[in-house]
């Protein structure tokens, strides 16, 4: 079970996927540093007890990653130049 901070944070990465998304055809482009600064925000926020992975993800700004991870999908995920799924 995914705790209220985890929950929001998927909200925020499934808004961020839907903004890349669009902004090939966006006019005018969306400004995405509010979204990047509520990440950091609810980043720091999480609790100590966090998945290891989703810290990992979340410090690295693997943000597809991230969002996959809190869908369980985290299967989908390629193999990062960290050697970190």
């Amino acid at each position: 079970m995914n705790s209220p901070i985890e929950k929001e944070l998927l909200v925020v990465l499934a808004q961020l996927a839907d903004a890349v998304q669009a902004m090939p055809t966006a006019n005018p482009k969306p400004n995405l540093l509010p979204v990047f600064v509520r990440l950091d925000e609810l980043t720091a926020q999480l609790p100590r007890h966090t998945d290891p992975t989703l810290l990992h993800y979340m410090h690295k700004k693997s943000y597809e990653k991230a969002r996959l991870f809190l869908q369980g999908r985290d299967a989908e995920n390629q193999v990062g130049n960290c050697r970190h799924v």
